[in-house]
C-alpha cells in the first residue's frame, strides 16, 4: 500500500472537512479580536465614567447620591 491513494470521493470529503475546519479557527480569531476591541471599550468608558464621576463630586459633594433615572439629586442618610 506505498502507492495507495484515497478515492475522490475520500479526497473531497477530507477537503470539505479541512474547509470547515480552517473556517471555524477564524471564526474563533474573529470573535477573540471583537472581544479585544470592546474589553478596550469598556476600558475607555470606565476612565471616561471616572472623570465624569469626579467633576460631580466636586460639584454635588462626596455625600452625593444621583438617581439615574431622574437625575435627582440627594445627599447621603447617615
Amino acid at each position: 500500500m506505498a502507492n495507495a491513494q484515497v478515492t475522490q470521493e475520500e479526497l473531497v470529503k477530507i477537503q470539505e472537512l479541512n474547509s470547515e475546519f480552517n473556517k471555524a479557527k477564524m471564526a474563533i480569531g474573529d470573535v477573540e479580536l471583537q472581544k479585544q476591541q470592546i474589553i478596550r471599550h469598556i476600558e475607555e468608558l470606565k476612565l471616561e465614567f471616572s472623570a465624569h464621576e469626579k467633576s460631580l463630586i466636586e460639584k454635588y459633594g462626596a455625600d452625593a447620591v444621583i438617581n439615574i433615572q431622574t437625575g435627582e439629586v440627594t445627599q447621603k442618610e447617615e
